[in-house]
């Protein structure tokens, strides 16, 4: 099914880049539906100029965290703040050093778990070596006032990548931690270079204490450099990440998270990659309910996917192709609620990069809404990857470029009936 033929011309979605216009309601008749009225707008964030790299969740309470990364000084500073009842908390920083490992891919995340306690990481530089870092942890039981000695989260002592993290809830007053490792790798990077091994996936948890268990390995070869993601669901937290054969197919996976899980793919794209794409998966779970969204260029045609999961993500239904052509570059986050399955991406074309936003029915079994979130003035990697939320509205963040310094933006939509 092409983009064109999903569209409905009846949808109007406000663009919310920096013209700052004010908020559009349109009606969105759905068939057996009421119509459900859509109001977009600019959501004013408080991060200052030249902040990139952003993070967005839903904490226990409902509010929603934001962090982000600025500049400072000859290094760099992580920051977040809280979004609770319509109003943006003070901004505070959580960290700040010179040896960081900063990209526009491989990014801090920020949680929190229900004992109220707040858990970030970011990546530091281990060695002179370009693809040298480690990840590190830090955890503060005060809000965000302060926050703990960062802890490394990898301990294998080896100059080589670690990083593409994803946090999730382990217990009331303890963290998950999955990432990527290229302790066997050599210091190699991308899968292409020779090096002497695979990169894996590993996870372990940690207490209030910052005190490590249950470290295992859970994928001896994965694609190097994609996201990865995690959902807790109603038979325990799911992770999705890029798999990687020894014939260099590179297709979506999901594993549970717990002893013995065997990881499985989502779908079988069959897409031979000899190099990784930095293109992971998003995924998200309102209790059985799972869903997908994925990036992929079989027969060199870019198209990003939806796959949905009612049995908490033991089995996948065939893919919806949510867009398709040369002009796709994947970079999806995706949301699920009782009132649609919603997924954010990225375009560019010869008329510059553009983001895109789509609503579907929570079974993917008709469209509801699609447009364009924002037109973008930066233009490759600069931009990195926007994120989305949904609790009752749905919230979009991403980086835009202007002028070659990248700022951080924000639309809210609110759905009602």
């Amino acid at each position: 099914m092409t983009p064109s033929r999903l569209l409905l011309p009846a949808v109007l979605l406000l663009c919310a880049a920096c013209d700052r216009a004010p908020p559009v309601a349109v009606e969105t008749p759905a068939a057996q539906e009421r119509p459900t009225r859509i109001v977009a707008a600019d959501w004013p964030l408080p991060a200052s100029h030249d902040a990139a790299q952003p993070d967005l969740v839903r904490a226990p309470d409902g509010s929603l965290l934001l962090s982000w990364i600025e500049p400072q000084g000859e290094g760099h500073s992580l920051k977040f703040a809280r979004f609770a009842n319509s109003a943006w908390s003070d901004v505070r920083e959580i960290a700040r050093g010179d040896d960081w490992f900063v990209n526009w891919a491989d990014t801090p995340h920020i949680a929190q778990t229900a004992d109220g306690a707040l858990w970030a990481h970011w990546l530091r530089k281990s060695a002179s070596a370009k693809y040298a870092y480690d990840v590190v942890l830090a955890r503060s039981g005060d809000g965000g006032a302060t926050w703990s000695k960062p802890l490394p989260v990898n301990d294998d002592g080896t100059p080589t990548e670690h990083g593409f993290v994803s946090l999730w809830p382990a217990a009331d007053d303890r963290i998950g931690v999955a990432w990527l490792d290229g302790r066997n790798s050599g210091g190699g990077h991308g899968g292409h270079e020779g090096h002497g091994g695979a990169m894996t996936m590993r996870t372990a948890l940690f207490d209030a204490g910052l005190q490590r268990s249950e470290e295992r390995e859970l994928d001896a070869m994965t694609c190097d450099c994609c996201q990865t993601d995690i959902a807790n669901t109603a038979n325990g937290a799911l992770l999705v990440y890029r798999d990687r054969t020894p014939e260099e197919i590179r297709d979506i996976s999901a594993v549970r998270l717990q002893p013995g899980a065997q990881s499985k793919q989502v779908h079988a794209d069959g897409w031979k990659m000899p190099a990784c794409p930095v293109n992971g998966p998003a995924i998200a779970s309102t209790g059985r309910d799972v869903l997908v969204g994925w990036y992929t260029a079989v027969g060199d045609m870019p198209a990003v996917k939806l796959a949905r999961s009612d049995d908490a993500g033991d089995a996948f239904a065939a893919p919806l192709t949510l867009d398709s052509g040369p002009q796709v570059q994947g970079r999806i986050d995706v949301a699920l609620d009782h009132a649609g399955a919603w997924a954010v991406w990225t375009r560019e074309d010869a008329n510059g990069q553009s983001l895109q936003f789509a609503r579907f029915a929570p079974d993917l079994s008709r469209e509801l809404q699609r447009g364009e979130v924002a037109k973008l003035h930066g233009r490759g990697r600069g931009t990195g990857f926007a994120k989305l939320v949904v609790d009752g509205d749905a919230y979009v963040v991403w980086t835009d470029v202007l002028d070659k310094r990248p700022q951080l933006r924000g639309a809210r939509y609110a759905v009602s009936r």
